[in-house]
């Protein structure tokens, strides 16, 4: 038995939406834990220099395959990609995700469909396809990353929120019929989290006293935040935990 349950070395995770904010966290996060990486995001430029700069660091191996996760042809095609890198996955983080603030009688079709796209067929289709595979090797584990935004209501946050908490419920699916084989699959949800795309939508302090009054903890989330949880839920230190949403919200949703 590895005396450190949280150690990751010789497994292989594929990360998407990797080159910035909370996922390039994660890639650095298993890195540092003894992971090999495939990384995958649209912008091949900063994969592939976020790919040289993790083998330097870290001497783990790594993998760039870019993707557009609103097609979802190049979801399954990424899918099949990332199992072939280095020959089977043990750990998918699905962490790829975009917001487009929207009051509800606003809302288009066009984003609509872009924002379920994204958040959640995407995560779906990468859960089955690597699920599969994950299965029929007998272990693995994924990683969705959510936001409370999926189970409480945010303002100008429909379509989001509505992908966030479809997620919450693929999520427990996965884990339900995916953990006989072995497979386990939980979820992360964070409150604001302090990347590019969060200061951009929660910077301004008018917007963001009212959400940060709710947080007992009294401050947003950082992106190391985020990236702990998802190491612990893919090590082994998390053995038995399936199926669960772990909330990194400093408190938010129980105030």
């Amino acid at each position: 038995m590895n005396p450190d349950p949280f150690d990751l070395t010789g497994r292989r995770a594929l990360v998407t939406g990797s080159t910035q904010g909370i996922g390039a966290d994660v890639v650095r996060t298993l890195a540092a834990a003894g992971c090999d990486l495939v990384v995958s995001a649209r912008d091949r430029d900063g994969l592939e220099q976020l790919a040289e700069a993790v083998r330097a660091e870290h001497g783990v191996r790594v993998a760039v395959v870019p993707a557009d996760l609103s097609d979802a042809t190049d979801t399954e095609a990424l899918a099949t990609s990332a199992l072939a890198a280095f020959d089977g996955l043990d750990v998918l983080v699905s962490n790829a995700g975009i917001s487009v603030p929207q009051r509800v009688v606003d809302v288009d079709a066009a984003t609509w469909d872009r924002v379920l796209a994204v958040n959640l067929r995407a995560p779906a289709l990468l859960g089955s396809r690597v699920g599969r595979a994950m299965a029929a090797a007998g272990r693995g584990s994924i990683v969705n990353v959510s936001s409370v935004a999926g189970s409480l209501a945010l303002a100008e946050h429909f379509s989001y929120s509505a992908s966030k908490a479809g997620l919450l419920m693929a999520t427990r699916v996965l884990a339900l019929e995916l953990g006989p084989a072995g497979v386990r699959a939980n979820s992360v949800s964070p409150t604001v989290v302090m990347t590019e795309m969060g200061q951009r939508v929660w910077g301004e302090e008018a917007k963001a006293a009212p959400m940060l009054s709710r947080i007992p903890l009294g401050h947003f989330a950082q992106p190391g935040d985020v990236s702990n949880a998802v190491r612990f839920l893919a090590s082994d230190a998390s053995a038995m935990v399936n199926g669960v949403d772990l909330l990194v919200d400093g408190g938010f949703s129980v105030a």
